[in-house]
């Protein structure tokens, strides 16, 4: 059997590389990495640098809130300004139905929201023909979840650049869920969360003022209240959606969210003008 020259790199799957050998005067003494190994080690820096990025996208898409109540779960949305020549009709909602009893909000690219909502509606009837009742939410943000996660390592592929907040009543039952994934995959449940641009911020906002138990008229003017830290231009550019248990969903109109708007500008100037110093 033929053997290695004395300062010849050994024969072999190992693959001899500069960051990872220590040769000294007296011959080959290298570490040796399996090329697989070196291989799977730069795929997962890759993947890495991919998820970021995705995520980076959602920090740069407009806001999205969720807000649970005892008996509803709300959803709110900041809109962009729609252009003078645009037609608002078929301008596509940040807030969008999966099924009669779920609801999703995004953060992030349009584009991929609307593969991936999709493939959601797909899955949720799916699951209405094959067991004759309708998903459940954990079920439905599981499975957004995995198709997110999926995407991170399969090839050709790119991570979907969104994360979600998932909200509905599962059927037969009162109790409000509210979850948000992530373009990782990673998905966790809420009482109260942001996502989008300025977040942190509507984060914050909501961790100082949620109560447990808010009836719907709370949980409603707290949604819209937490999206107008970050949004400057009032009932226009927001989007609200109810939900209640038995399949209720009601999309609030400019008008309807313009009360709550104009309510919360009155309690801000009556603090404001409360905290001004008498002047006796």
């Amino acid at each position: 059997m033929a053997q290695n020259a004395p300062h010849e790199p050994p024969r072999g799957s190992y693959m001899k590389l500069n960051d990872f050998q220590l040769c000294s005067t007296f011959g080959w003494r290298a570490i040796e990495v399996p090329s697989v190994l070196w291989i799977s080690y730069f795929f997962v820096q890759l993947l890495t640098a991919e998820v970021e990025y995705a995520s980076e996208a959602v920090k740069r898409g407009t806001c999205a809130v969720g807000v649970k109540g005892k008996e509803c779960v709300i959803l709110g949305c900041e809109k962009r300004t729609t252009l003078k020549l645009q037609d608002p009709r078929i301008t596509p909602s940040k807030i969008c139905k999966v099924d009669n009893h779920a609801l999703l909000a995004f953060a992030g690219l349009n584009a991929d929201a609307r593969i991936l909502v999709d493939k959601a509606r797909v899955e949720a009837q799916s699951h209405r023909l094959t067991l004759e009742d309708a998903v459940t939410i954990e079920y439905l943000t599981k499975y957004v979840a995995g198709v997110q996660q999926k995407y991170t390592q399969s090839g050709g592929v790119r991570p979907f650049g969104i994360a979600t907040i998932i909200a509905g009543f599962d059927a037969n039952d009162t109790v409000p869920r509210l979850y948000q994934t992530e373009p990782s995959g990673v998905y966790n449940s809420w009482k109260a969360h942001a996502i989008g641009r300025s977040s942190k911020t509507v984060r914050e906002f909501l961790e100082k003022n949620y109560e447990e138990d808010m009836d719907d008229e709370q949980t409603i003017k707290l949604t819209i209240k937490s999206l107008l830290e970050v949004v400057q231009t009032g009932a226009k550019n927001i989007e609200v959606a109810v939900l209640k248990p038995n399949d209720q969903i009601h999309s609030m109109t400019v008008d309807e969210i313009k009360k709550y708007v104009d309510e919360i500008e009155e309690e801000k100037a009556a603090e404001a003008e409360k905290k001004k110093p008498s002047r006796d």
